[in-house]
Formats: C-alpha cells, structure tokens, sequence
C-alpha cells in the first residue's frame, strides 16, 4: 500500500488557479457548504488563501448555523441560508452547490422534492443582484442528460429535471446583465477528501475493500463505465473561468477524466492500495454508462494550465478521509 498524503496536498489547487485567486479580490460565497464539494473548496481556498484572507473573503452558507470540520483542527462557520441576501453588496464570486441529491428522492413525496430543491435555487437567484454577485458556478450533474431517457430510473429523471432547470434558471441571469459571468458543470463521477455517504460510490467501496484487507468486489451483472475527476482539480479550474481577466458569459461543460469500466477502476485501487479484485460475471447486456465528455473537458483544462490528476493519485487522495473511519490509517 502507498502511502497516504496529507490533507494539504490532496486539496492543494492548481498554480494557475492561486495566481487568479490571489490576483482577484472578490468575495467568495459557498452556499452548500457543508456537503463534499463543499468541503473541499473550502479547504482548497483556506490553504491557498492563508487564515486571514479566507477569514476576510469567504463566506459559507448551508441548511443551518453551525460549525464545518475542514480537518486538520481547522473549522469554520456556516450561516443559515436565508440568511445570504443580507450580505453587504460588494463583487462577489458565489459558488451555488446547495441541491437534495438524487438518494433523497427515494424518501420524499415526490412534490415536496421537487418543491424543496426549486426553493434552494429560488433564494440563492434572488439573492444574487441583492449582494452584488458577477461570478457564478452552478454544480450540475450528469444526471441532467437523463432528464428525458424513458430508460433511466424515476430518480436519476427527476433529479436530472431538476439540475437541468437549475442550469437554465442561472444561465439565463448571467445573459440578462452584461458583466455577469456563469460556469455551469455537469458532474459525473467526482473524487477526493470528505467524500460521502461511502455506500453511494463504487470507488468509496472499493478504497474501503482494499484498506480493510479484503478483496475488492465488483458485483454489478453489466458493464459499469465511469470517469472520474478530482474536486482539487475541477474547483482549479472553475476559478481559472470565474475569475481570469477574459471569458465568455456562459460557460457549460461536462466534467471529463479517463473513461474506465469497475473492473480497471478496481485494479486501480489494488495497485495503488493493495488486494485483489474479484469481479463477478457480467450476464446483462445493457451497459451503464455515466461519463462526460472527456475531450472537451481536456481541452479546458489544457487553456487554463492545469495539469489533469491521476486516477491513482485521486484514489489515495480519497482514502484520506475514509482511512480514519476504518481505524487504518
């Protein structure tokens, strides 16, 4: 097994990404706060900004007040979302991850999701001429490419419906204003620190196979094909986009990475991990493919001069923060 790295360097953001922040003096908003991504910006922008500029630039915002666990002792506070329109109006960056995801629908009538998810989108567009924001990223989800394949589940529909209405909602505010700039992302399969709800995530399954000594399963009956991306690296270069001196209004785009079946993702984590993979017969011939599209992501990723991070290095990244949870690390 390699070693793990540290907290500071799975969460370290590109050069390029540090020269616009620190070129930059926006205030950065991150409403969702507390969810991975979340997270993961935030403590992206506390070791690139130092304590005191972070302390002066950024605010997170969440469900409600409380305290957000950025590791390595370091937390911070999060405020009430409706609390966001009261922001003193200055030019600000706002960073909109605040959605129920797609598990949730499972648990809720059907309305009620619907209806919750619509008023998140609600207040933070509300919010956003009242506390002077120019600078938009909205976290999409490939799921919004679901919207309308008959095929897909009820879940993956409904939820796709609705990131896709949340594309077009802030897409049409950044096109309303001049000035105004929005990065829209439809994400696919994302790694990285802080991630959640293990039981979700093939990869978060697999880490947790191979750290607890045991081969790795994969169980699916079809070809599983996923693509991963880093949260450090996809967050690298949305601030290129938000805050570089050129760009067009609108940016939409998926989130790209190495197009892989379970059965390599697998040998993957046993190589950088250690284990064996067992991998059970694929007897179905639908396959299940979730991934975007990589090239044009590649592509962006080349123009703002970020170098892309390997699936192995995203895996150890990973295990940082499932490792304690197994008493392993």
């Amino acid at each position: 097994m390699q070693p793990l790295p540290t907290l500071i360097s799975a969460t370290a953001l590109a050069p390029s990404a540090v020269a616009e922040l620190l070129n930059d003096t926006r205030r950065i908003v991150v409403v969702g706060a507390g969810g991975w991504v979340g997270r993961g910006l935030l403590r992206s922008l506390h070791s690139a900004l130092g304590v005191d500029a972070f302390s002066e630039r950024v605010s997170a915002f969440g469900s409600s007040s409380r305290m957000i666990d950025l590791g390595d002792a370091i937390s911070i506070a999060q405020r009430p979302l409706d609390e966001l329109a009261c922001l003193h109006p200055q030019p600000t960056a706002l960073f909109h991850l605040a959605f129920l995801t797609k598990d949730k629908v499972a648990f809720m009538d059907r309305d009620e999701y619907r209806e919750t998810n619509r008023a998140l989108s609600s207040n933070v567009l509300e919010a956003l001429s009242a506390i002077g924001a120019d600078r938009l990223f909205v976290a999409s989800s490939g799921a919004a490419a679901f919207a309308d394949d008959p095929s897909a589940g009820e879940d993956l529909r409904i939820y796709g419906t609705l990131k896709r209405e949340d594309e077009n909602r802030f897409v049409a505010w950044a096109e309303a204003d001049t000035g105004r700039r929005a990065v829209v992302t439809r994400i696919y399969n994302l790694t990285g620190p802080f991630i959640n709800k293990h039981e979700a995530y093939a990869l978060a399954s697999f880490i947790i196979d191979a750290l607890a000594g045991r081969p790795i399963f994969v169980r699916a009956p079809m070809q599983v094909v996923r693509s991963y991306v880093a949260i450090r690296e996809l967050v690298s270069l949305v601030l290129c986009q938000l805050l570089g001196s050129d760009g067009a209004p609108v940016c939409r785009y998926d989130s790209g990475g190495e197009v892989l079946e379970l059965r390599e993702v697998a040998a993957e984590v046993a190589r950088v991990l250690g284990g064996t993979v067992v991998r059970a017969p694929i007897t179905e011939s639908v396959h299940n493919i979730y991934t975007g599209d990589a090239e044009t992501y590649a592509s962006l990723l080349e123009a703002a001069g970020i170098a892309s991070v390997p699936l192995g290095q995203q895996i150890l990244d990973t295990a940082i923060t499932i490792a304690p949870d197994l008493h392993l690390r």
